[in-house]
């Protein structure tokens, strides 16, 4: 279980977080949604402690994360950023380092493993020898997300994963994300910006306004009053062969 209790955080006087409170169970894919500035990337940025929140905690199985080392928290919570910088290095090599909190005195057969099982469950096992500089914009996310599921951690974090991919990558990035958080019972929360992705990837749904938490929940709290309100644009959730769909009016 994961709980964020009141969490707020300002660059000097701004606040750009106000009073976020939720929680996350095993196995669930949250979608954190909201507008450009809404304070979503800084939400996560606090959860794993980049920044530090102004007040407020975040619970994992009820131990503070303040409270833990940076080893025991990178074993907890793994972190995909919206843009990484990684050169002159495999796919393999990148996707070790993943393993740090892990390794004690040196790589053992089981790092190699994880690594070579996660690869294989991402589908880029046939990359691993290849330099990342060689890698186009999908894979690399693929490989970013490898690097931290061999972290073996209990929350993993995604600012933006779609990004920058084109529609194919879109869904087979959010797939490979639902499908391992259902399979392992890994908790995640994803910041991202489309509706119709979040919709069919995501288990539920927390919507920022203001800087503040304005609605929590799953499928029922996205609505077309819950959209007019976080994005000020008028439109109509409806269904399309089965599958809700948001349509911008």
């Amino acid at each position: 279980m994961i709980e964020i209790k009141n969490l707020a955080f300002s660059y000097g006087n701004q606040d750009v977080l106000t009073d976020i409170s939720f929680s996350v169970e095993p196995g669930q894919c949250v979608g954190i949604l909201g507008n450009n500035g809404a304070g979503k990337s800084t939400l996560i940025t606090c959860i794993n402690r980049i920044r530090k929140p102004r007040k407020g905690q975040v619970f994992l199985d009820g131990v503070d994360v303040q409270k833990l080392g940076r080893n025991a928290l990178a074993k907890k919570i793994a972190y995909v950023a919206q843009k990484n910088e990684m050169t002159n290095a495999t796919v393999f090599d990148c996707v070790l380092l993943g393993r740090t909190p892990h390794i004690r005195w040196s790589i053992s057969q089981k790092d190699l493993d994880i690594c070579e099982e996660t690869l294989k469950l991402l589908g880029i096992d046939h990359l691993k020898l290849r330099n990342v500089e060689a890698l186009s914009g999908g894979e690399m996310q693929k490989v970013m997300l490898a690097r931290a599921l061999v972290q073996e951690p209990e929350l993993l974090l995604l600012d933006e994963p779609t990004s920058n991919l084109d529609p194919r990558n879109q869904y087979e990035m959010m797939e490979l994300v639902q499908k391992i958080a259902h399979e392992k019972g890994l908790a995640v929360l994803i910041v991202i910006h489309d509706l119709n992705l979040a919709l069919r990837y995501c288990d539920r749904f927390f919507f920022i306004k203001d800087h503040r938490g304005f609605s929590y929940g799953g499928r029922e709290t996205v609505t077309a009053e819950t959209i007019g309100a976080v994005y000020g644009i008028a439109a109509q959730v409806t269904q399309l062969q089965k599958k809700p769909v948001v349509v911008f009016q």
